[in-house]
């Protein structure tokens, strides 16, 4: 009876095991990084609406992923 179906683990990119919250957290995380970043050095040449597209990208990348 040790062969429970177990499902199988699942195996992202990040090299720790997460959760959709943590997921969705390092995303949080990292959006506003980006956005901090961006307007330090950035947004005097690229507007902050590029810094956002590409935060909701990577974001998204890594809520699916991660």
């Amino acid at each position: 009876m040790d062969e429970i179906a177990r499902k199988p683990e699942r195996r992202g990119f990040l090299p720790i095991h997460t959760n959709g919250f943590d997921r969705g957290f390092i995303a949080v995380v990292l959006f506003v990084a980006i956005h901090l970043f961006w307007m330090r050095f950035l947004e005097q040449n690229v507007p902050l609406f590029v810094a956002t597209i590409l935060s909701v990208i990577i974001g998204a990348i890594i809520v699916a992923r991660g």
